[in-house]
């Protein structure tokens, strides 16, 4: 199964770390960075999609971050 998960957090060390910690799991990295201005808490965000590719079968119910 393909597994997609899309992470996200405040344009701080955070995001880096948590990009770093789904990469050194397993995960890959899907397409480019976003990067956007979160008006209603006045923060840069950050997103990135990864994926990985896992034996199984998916349910909804699936803690991907577990993966």
């Amino acid at each position: 199964m393909k597994l997609y998960r899309f992470l996200s957090a405040d344009d701080t060390s955070e995001f880096c770390h948590k990009v770093t910690a789904a990469l050194n799991n397993g995960w890959s990295l899907y397409g480019d960075p976003t990067y956007a201005f979160d008006a209603a808490n006045g923060v840069m965000r950050c997103g990135q999609a990864v994926v990985k590719d896992k034996d199984g079968t998916y349910t909804p119910d699936m803690k991907l971050g577990e993966q």
